[in-house]
């Protein structure tokens, strides 16, 4: 009789661990399921404000025949760093443009750097239309009321004839407060050198050689510097898509997630997009994938004054070549022509 009820006792113990076994997971993915939503309440009224149509017809670019879904086709993005600190937060430049491809059925992004004093003509902006710098597209497209981000995205289409899917428009303070969201960015620096804090009375900040943890502020001083003489040899596209590559590495990292709440504090005061919530679910899956394998295009040209500005006028051969590369990484038919668009 001993023997059976042990027998029957030491059979229920299997039973009784599953038990615990699976109320504990029911109770691991009820935490992540109510802290899901959570992330979702949190950060939905800051998307709301963050979020900016474009009013394209059928929502997507004139380039297209049909719309892309983000996570499934080949897409492009244009990432932009707004300067408008100077301008009381109002009317800034695009200082900062690069094109993003990202082809998930090759499982490879390349990002192409538009270099911020390009030589460009701009139309349909009244009397503002005409040769410009590439960075003042923003900037006439909002005095016009034509659309800042609208005017920058149509006009790096034109340049490129290359369809721009989705844009995000970042300023620098913004930049900055994402940065120290994320609790700063590692760096290997290449080449020392220095440039001013706008935040902090353009003092300087220094920059050694090395891995370096850099705060918000220090972040956009590496990727803006311009004038020094290092730049010859560490120039400003190599440490911006340096810094990209870091900053990406960093924000599919196990702890980002739990800093939701400082991030979406920045979102619609200083960042404006044109991607949906699962559009930008989506595009974390693709770059977790695909961030250690960054490929770069670079587009050739010269320094020229002209009328007394000063210039960056590609070289034409470049600029087909570098499109038709990113035309073939997006599946575009190569016979598009920009010209037949309405910009």
């Amino acid at each position: 009789m001993n023997e059976s009820r042990m027998t029957r006792r030491k059979a229920k113990r299997p039973k009784k661990w599953l038990k615990r076994t699976l109320l504990t997971v029911l109770v691991i993915v009820l935490i992540c399921v109510i802290y899901g939503c959570y992330v979702l309440y949190q950060t939905y009224g800051a998307y709301k404000d963050a979020h900016e149509d474009l009013g394209r017809s059928g929502d997507k670019s004139a380039l297209r025949n049909e719309a892309v879904t983000v996570g499934d086709d080949p897409i492009s993005i244009l990432l932009m760093g707004i300067e408008n600190y100077s301008s009381g937060g109002k009317n800034g430049r695009a200082d900062t443009q690069i094109v993003v491809t990202l082809n998930p059925e090759k499982d490879k992004m390349t990002m192409v750097t538009v270099p911020r004093d390009t030589r460009v003509e701009l139309n349909n902006i009244g009397k503002y239309s005409g040769d410009h710098k590439i960075n003042s597209s923003y900037t006439y497209g909002e005095l016009t009321d034509y659309g800042g981000n609208r005017k920058a995205v149509e006009t790096v289409e034109k340049l490129l004839d290359v369809p721009i899917d989705k844009f995000v428009a970042v300023d620098f303070a913004g930049f900055r407060d994402v940065v120290n969201a994320l609790g700063g960015v590692t760096v290997d620096i290449k080449h020392g050198f220095w440039e001013e804090n706008i935040f902090n009375d353009n003092k300087r900040i220094y920059f050694k050689e090395g891995n370096t943890k850099l705060d918000g502020e220090e972040a956009l001083a590496f990727a803006r510097m311009r004038k020094r003489d290092v730049n010859t040899i560490y120039s400003r596209d190599e440490r911006q898509r340096q810094f990209i590559k870091a900053a990406i590495h960093q924000t599919i990292s196990a702890g980002t997630i739990f800093k939701v709440d400082d991030i979406s504090n920045v979102l619609g005061e200083h960042v404006n997009t044109n991607l949906g919530p699962r559009e930008i679910y989506a595009l974390q899956k693709q770059y977790s994938s695909m961030s250690k394998s960054i490929n770069t295009l670079h587009i050739d040209g010269q320094n020229q004054t002209i009328n007394g500005s000063a210039y960056f006028v590609p070289d034409e051969n470049s600029l087909h070549k570098v499109g038709q590369k990113l035309r073939q990484l997006l599946g575009v038919d190569d016979t598009t022509d920009t010209n037949d668009a309405n910009y």
